[in-house]
């Protein structure tokens, strides 16, 4: 239930205006957040439900259901795939959120400012979470409206496995995706921009990404890898860039794959034997990022267990914690693989690895995948979490290198 009126105004105010000095003699500041997906109705709206006031009570039963586990923060995907799940003035509405891409809900309503006034309503911040390339989630299933953009320029965009992307070597294909964000910042009371780990796609054996072409015009002699990495760290320039000229208070933040680099391909990298890794084949240097402060927070997806034999938790927990250069490194668990194996019934598992990243200079928080895998409460980590570990409410850590939200807000 909602509070009334007087109560809600006075929790906003104390969630705009709390100061470290208030809080610091109750609970340290900590990061606790969960992924609330869209695509493919993973976690909101349930799949088939089209009926606004249902899927409002939908979200509102997910933010209460962790407001109870002691976190104060969500992360919304609102852009699974180059569609949105608010009003657009550049790409259609989802197929997730109405049944057909390009259908308005019925009754109208913006989902995107119902979901943000609902979370600050209940003191939790609200981070926009898009995903930069991706155009097409099913190539066979997907009927795209008229005005997607794969049909206004197909020719910015690559076919690669089932799905579609924007081509990360086009610039033109930058500038739209950032004008996308610029526009979501500008119009709408946001906390941050999240966008997670996928960039260039993750490789698909036998298969080369089809972007030779634009390497043929735009690589300028470089290696295709550089290259590569190059395009990734522009836009990334580039969002960081048009997000502080809209609002410099709201965050930016990356979610990668858990692994940065293999220590057998770089002295800097972790002791790890991952098959795949963010710089070589994702074609994303977040440590680049972090180390010129084109990002905020880091949020690795270390969706390992403790003594991993390729990706041990414990040895990435403080390879990222001893790299992300001042900036916030929230950690990435993977609360989805609840009971897949024997490391994942141990109903310790998850407090062991909150504790850990708790205990470890340079973390400041843990972000669960995804929000669904809360609703069984699976090895009682509900329970956990609601009577132990985050019992008690703790704010937001603060980033002493933005400028404080004005007082004077749409809330």
């Amino acid at each position: 239930m909602l509070l009334k009126k007087g109560w809600l105004a006075l929790v906003t105010v104390l969630y705009v205006t709390a100061s470290p000095a208030q809080t610091k003699d109750t609970v340290p500041a900590e990061f606790r957040a969960a992924w609330i997906a869209t695509v493919d109705n993973i976690d909101w709206p349930d799949k088939g439900t089209t009926d606004p006031a249902t899927q409002k009570a939908q979200y509102l039963r997910i933010l209460d259901m962790h407001v109870r586990n002691g976190l104060n923060a969500v992360i919304v995907q609102i852009r699974p795939a180059a569609d949105a799940l608010y009003p657009s003035p550049y790409e259609p509405w989802s197929e997730w959120l109405t049944g057909r891409q390009g259908r308005a809900p019925v009754p109208y309503y913006d989902p995107l400012q119902f979901m943000i006034a609902a979370a600050h309503e209940r003191g939790l911040e609200f981070h926009a979470w898009l995903n930069p390339y991706r155009a097409i989630f099913s190539l066979g299933k997907t009927i795209t409206a008229g005005s997607h953009i794969t049909r206004k320029h197909p020719e910015w965009f690559l076919n690669y496995g089932d799905k579609k992307y924007f081509d990360p070597g086009n610039k033109q294909a930058q500038e739209f995706v950032v004008k996308v964000v610029r526009d979501v910042v500008k119009r709408y009371d946001i906390d941050g921009i999240h966008f997670d780990d996928y960039f260039y796609p993750y490789r698909i054996a036998g298969k080369e990404f089809p972007d030779n072409k634009t390497y043929q015009r735009y690589g300028a002699g470089m290696a295709r890898d550089d290259w590569r990495r190059s395009n990734t760290d522009s836009i990334i320039v580039l969002l960081s860039r048009a997000i502080k000229a809209e609002k410099p208070w709201v965050k930016f933040g990356i979610s990668p794959f858990g692994i940065w680099r293999n220590s057998d391909k770089d002295s800097l990298g972790s002791e790890t034997k991952g098959g795949q890794t963010n710089y070589d084949d994702l074609y994303a240097d977040i440590l680049l990022w972090l180390r010129n402060g084109w990002i905020d927070y880091v949020a690795p997806q270390i969706y390992f267990e403790f003594g991993h034999r390729a990706a041990a938790y414990e040895t990435l927990l403080k390879w990222w914690a001893e790299h992300s250069y001042g900036k916030h490194c929230y950690i990435g668990i993977g609360l989805y693989k609840a009971n897949t194996n024997a490391a994942w019934r141990d109903k310790t598992l998850i407090p062991r690895q909150i504790r850990e990243a708790r205990e470890t200079p340079g973390v400041q928080g843990a972000i669960f995948f995804s929000s669904r895998s809360f609703v069984n409460n699976p090895n009682g980590w509900n329970d956990s979490l609601r009577l132990d570990l985050y019992r008690q409410p703790a704010p937001i850590p603060v980033m002493p290198w933005l400028p404080a939200r004005p007082a004077i807000t749409s809330r």
